[in-house]
């Protein structure tokens, strides 16, 4: 089979990894020949080991399908990972879109524009004179990571789309007879992405509640890891079907019932929100089925679920139902896990002809190479020019050996001139490098920003979802309020001076009187202390009182310490909470204050 036959998919979900491929048939139509999956771990404290973890995955995944390393295919981000904003604007033609679009995207993505890498899909056609159209954006450097990650782990990307959108496009693929709007219901471990779709008009929106959020409040009601609860979900887990049937005769299963039936009505709520959002804000109209997809959707008595929740014709998203399956060992790879292929249909879509979302997010890096390969054969072919010249040069050259002979003394008087050359090169190179030194300690700190964003981050995840809130963080060294204001600024370098004679040979004694001087100054250098560094914040917040918390009131704050404690950024003890500042309610205010300081894992060296 030739390669160009050939789509290899990749999705990188926040808690999956998975990778198939498949083969375009003549006719244009999809045979899935290889797919395997692999998960990450559960635990949202790992999620700065992610990156990496990812690259293992891909790595591993590659060598168990026997798929070549140096692939290129189709990547695949989840959706909390991007930023998508759908707009409507005016035009008489999709020229006039593509006119004005570059303004739109820096008004609509909260980064600077030079800082992310962005595309754009008209979705459908004219409507009174506006266009719908889907923004997708994504920091450069958080892309970067992911797609180095992908390459060390094998597989290139020619395209890098988001969940909603491959699932649109599988959808469209499969269900091309289904007429009216149709919902897609794709719960993932972080998110739940609602993608809808009538005719060529495309809708999406993502809900900040997963299979995670079931996990993680199965492991708070019965106090184990992280770990141990997505284990108990997946053997024991099911959601309640409310208060019509009987509870599990075993405890524990009846209160993973229940809590995750508190997390999906939770869910269930924000999805007819979404409904009513895309109905009043979108000019769309009522779904009149829902089909329902994702890794997370495998937990028992989800259908029963949403089909009592919904109350609109329900069924499973079958993204190979157009799809053909090459082999039985295939078909035992999905058996129980087809609603988890939409994206890596979608994906091998894009390898064929015009999907109808294509939005594609690869970096320029990427890009470059892509081009680079397309003209690898022309550069085959100049090198092989190269070549033959080359030969004939050489040639030349051994028929001409007397002539050498004569300007031998010419080429003696360029090396001396080329030794004064390669004397200034290496000053330059001398040069260059005092000034690489000069700015090690500034690239340092650009590198420490993401420290910062990653401890932001978990602050937030942190945060207990209700009666509790932080007013202000301020970063401590050595006990002390630090400023992050600059304060000086690096003087450019100066040239050095050249000097006019050779320096006279100075007497022996003095020689040795540098020498000590250095060793004096090199001992001196040895002795200054380290630089301060941030050890520790003080977070300042508020909460409210709270009657349905078991102990006191500030139940709430000793949460909140709980599990800043379970994130692997801190060190705290039971001084803490000892030295922590509250004031208790007095039924007099809205709201109480609290501030606490807790030591950082690993300090941060001050800018």
């Amino acid at each position: 089979m030739s390669a160009n036959n050939k789509s290899v998919a990749l999705n990188l979900g926040m808690q999956n990894v998975s990778l198939a491929e498949f083969e375009i048939l003549p006719n244009g139509g999809l045979s899935l020949s290889a797919y395997q999956s692999n998960e990450l771990s559960p635990d949202p404290a790992d999620d700065i080991a992610r990156v990496g973890a990812i690259g293992e995955a891909v790595g591993a995944l590659r060598q168990s399908l026997q798929v070549k390393g140096g692939v290129t295919g189709q990547h695949c981000l989840p959706s909390q990972a991007v930023f998508t904003r759908f707009v409507r604007l005016p035009g008489s033609s999709p020229e006039d879109i593509k006119a004005v679009i570059s303004f739109e995207a820096q008004q609509n993505v909260p980064f600077p524009i030079n800082e992310v890498v962005w595309d754009y899909q008209i979705l459908g056609g004219e409507r009174e004179g506006t266009w719908d159209v889907a923004l997708a954006a994504i920091k450069s450097d958080q892309l970067s990571e992911v797609y180095d990650s992908c390459v060390n782990g094998g597989v290139k990307a020619d395209h890098i789309d988001i969940a909603p959108m491959a699932l649109a496009n599988a959808f469209r693929f499969n269900y091309s007879d289904y007429a009216g709007t149709t919902l897609l219901v794709d719960m993932g471990a972080r998110t739940t992405n609602l993608v809808f779709v009538d005719g060529e008009k495309v809708f999406s929106r993502t809900i900040p509640i997963g299979g995670n959020a079931i996990t993680v409040a199965i492991a708070k009601e019965l106090g184990c890891e992280a770990v141990e609860a997505e284990r108990m979900k997946k053997e024991k887990g099911f959601v309640g079907l409310g208060g019509g049937y009987a509870e599990d005769p075993d405890p524990t299963v009846a209160k993973i019932a229940k809590v995750a039936r508190n997390t999906m009505t939770r869910l269930h709520a924000e999805i007819t929100r979404s409904i009513s959002f895309y109905r009043a804000n979108q000019g769309g109209t009522a779904p009149v089925r829902a089909l329902l997809c994702g890794g997370a959707m495998s937990m028992g008595s989800m259908r029963e679920f949403f089909s009592e929740k919904l109350q609109m014709p329900l069924e499973w998203f079958n993204p190979l139902r157009n799809v053909c399956v090459s082999s039985p060992q295939v078909a035992a790879a999905v058996e129980g896990r087809i609603h988890t292929l939409g994206e890596l249909v979608g994906l091998a879509l894009r390898a064929g002809e015009k999907c109808p979302v294509e939005i594609n997010l690869r970096p320029v890096r990427a890009r470059t190479e892509l081009e680079l390969k397309k003209r690898k054969p022309a550069l085959i072919a100049a090198l092989v020019c190269l070549v033959f010249a080359l030969l004939s040069l050489h040639l030349f050259f051994s028929s001409a050996g007397e002539k050498l002979a004569s300007v031998t003394e010419g080429v003696q008087s360029d090396i001396k001139r080329l030794k004064g050359i390669s004397s200034q090169i290496q000053q330059s190179r001398d040069e260059r490098q005092r000034l690489q030194d000069l700015a090690a300690p500034i690239l340092l700190s650009i590198e420490e920003r993401r420290v910062w964003l990653a401890l932001l981050d978990t602050l937030g995840k942190s945060l207990p979802p209700r009666y509790i809130w932080t007013t202000q963080i301020t970063p401590l060294s050595n006990g002390a309020a630090v400023s992050l204001e600059p304060t000086s600024v690096i003087a450019p370098p100066q040239p050095k001076p050249t000097p006019a004679r050779k320096p006279t040979p100075q007497p022996k004694s003095d020689k040795k009187a540098k020498d000590k001087g250095k060793d004096a100054a090199k001992e001196k250098a040895k002795n200054v202390p380290p630089p301060p560094g941030i050890d520790a914040i003080r977070i300042d917040g508020l909460y409210l009182e709270n009657p349905s918390m078991t102990g006191a009131n500030v139940a709430v704050v000793d949460a909140f310490v709980d599990s800043l404690a379970k994130s692997g950024f801190f060190v705290i003890d039971s001084t803490v909470k000892t030295s922590m500042v509250r004031t208790q309610p007095d039924n007099t205010s809205w709201a109480y204050g609290y501030s606490f300081v807790v030591p950082l894992k690993y300090p941060i060296a001050l800018p």
